[in-house]
């Protein structure tokens, strides 16, 4: 492959950071290499890769030259120093906790997240020894309450699903800051429109399966590290990447600098989990890639327009979208998004479960599902079907009632979203 040069604007990098065009064939589409093995030129320089001497591939279950251009193309994108791509949303989510968390500690999460990050939070990790502590977004006091000399982490959702409130990054990546602890920031439902390393994360995750692939055909996830951490400096509280490990003879993982954490997670975490993902769906996302910008405008204007319709309908009791926040949310939206306010959305239904059964029912445009970040329409009823594992105290305490229901909206005509959710509301 050909190298390429660093560009500025990220509907440039989206299309053409880390490959130019193949230096054998001339080909320009990035190819896919379904690859599980890959030849050493020699025991030397095989010996040279696994001591981490040399840089090129191993096996599959560590890294893939498609996989890599995806990579690399996601970091710059991101303003990071490297970046892992992982067979779901919920693998990246787990390896970026894991990756500094062992039995016996904690780390500190926002109440507002997606159901799947909540039970592998509070159940899965909990099961394994790690303690999650929950904060609130809006009392970032909590945060530091929260804190102790176990804390190896924060993490939350630029927009979280469903409750769609935009997180305070700055903020709590201040508090981050004084007690040395990394900000892990899954920026799902908002690429292109929050950086969150602008705002003070040190790792970014995503669920890339969402609006990077963007078209409901594969599963992945990514992590992406900014790589100025001062893990050195806060020795005593990262063992896992400041003492030696003895999982791979004795490597210092901050010793590799500003790709200390992905380099960990690649040849720690990936290589004993498995948790790989396939050639052929990073080829798919980097075709998500190319047109994301473009979609992302696309939803955010379409959600707009949907939200104003629908916050002056009468069967409505409210909705929850940024364009249409008050008071400090507004303040919070505009400050990390910009260029739009995304797909993701939702409101609440007069009548309760009885309308929201009665609504999901009648739509016919909108696919019921539980995906998001689709080209097309989507519609979830979160205490039937994302959040049905949670406690009804811990679905308030997220906002989600039995008349909630969450939009991921397309890039259909907006004439065409409006009128489907105005039969379907006419049948409630």
């Amino acid at each position: 492959m050909t190298e390429t040069q660093k560009y500025k604007n990220p509907e440039t990098i989206l299309l053409h950071a880390a490959y130019r065009h193949d230096k054998d064939t001339n080909s320009v589409a990035v190819p896919i290499y379904p690859s599980t093995a890959f030849v050493f030129d020699s025991l030397d320089k095989a010996a040279d890769l696994f001591s981490l001497k040399a840089e090129g591939n191993i096996y599959a279950r560590l890294s893939n030259p498609t996989s890599d251009i995806l990579e690399k193309r996601m970091a710059e994108f991101e303003g990071g120093s490297a970046a892992l791509s992982v067979s779901s949303g919920q693998s990246a989510s787990l390896l970026a906790v894991l990756n500094l968390c062992s039995c016996g500690d904690n780390f500190v999460a926002s109440k507002d997240l997606y159901g799947g990050t909540f039970n592998l939070f509070f159940h899965t990790l909990k099961n394994m020894g790690i303690e999650v502590r929950f904060a609130d977004p809006d009392d970032l006091d909590t945060f530091r309450k929260a804190t102790d000399d176990k804390t190896r982490c924060y993490f939350a959702e630029t927009t979280p699903n469903p409750r769609i409130n935009v997180f305070p990054i700055s903020d709590v990546a201040a508090i981050a800051k004084e007690y040395g602890i990394p900000l892990i920031i899954d920026n799902t439902c908002t690429p292109m429109l929050c950086r969150p390393f602008d705002h003070g994360a040190d790792v970014v995750v995503y669920s890339a399966t969402k609006y990077v692939g963007g078209h409901g055909n594969s599963l992945g996830g990514i992590i992406i590290e900014k790589g100025d951490f001062p893990w050195r400096e806060y020795a005593a509280r990262f063992p896992s990447m400041t003492e030696p490990d003895e999982s791979y003879h004795g490597q210092v993982w901050c010793d590799m600098g500003n790709v200390a954490f992905i380099m960990r997670a690649r040849l720690v975490l990936m290589r004993d989990l498995g948790c790989a993902m396939s050639p052929f769906n990073a080829w798919l996302m980097i075709q998500g890639l190319e047109t994301l910008p473009l979609r992302m405008r696309a939803h955010s204007e379409n959600a707009a327009k949907v939200a104003a319709f629908l916050s002056r309908h009468d069967k409505v009791n409210k909705v929850i979208y940024p364009s249409i926040a008050t008071g400090r949310q507004k303040e919070i939206s505009e400050k990390h998004l910009k260029g739009g306010f995304g797909g993701l959305m939702a409101f609440e239904l007069k009548g309760g479960l009885d309308a929201g059964k009665k609504f999901m029912g009648a739509l016919k445009l909108f696919y019921h599902v539980t995906n998001l970040g689709d080209t097309r329409s989507l519609a979830t009823h979160p205490a039937a079907t994302t959040h049905a594992q949670l406690s009804r105290e811990a679905k308030l305490a997220m906002g989600i009632t039995d008349g909630y229901i969450r939009l991921a909206i397309g890039i259909e005509h907006v004439d065409d979203i409006i009128a489907d959710l105005k039969q379907a509301l006419d049948k409630v």
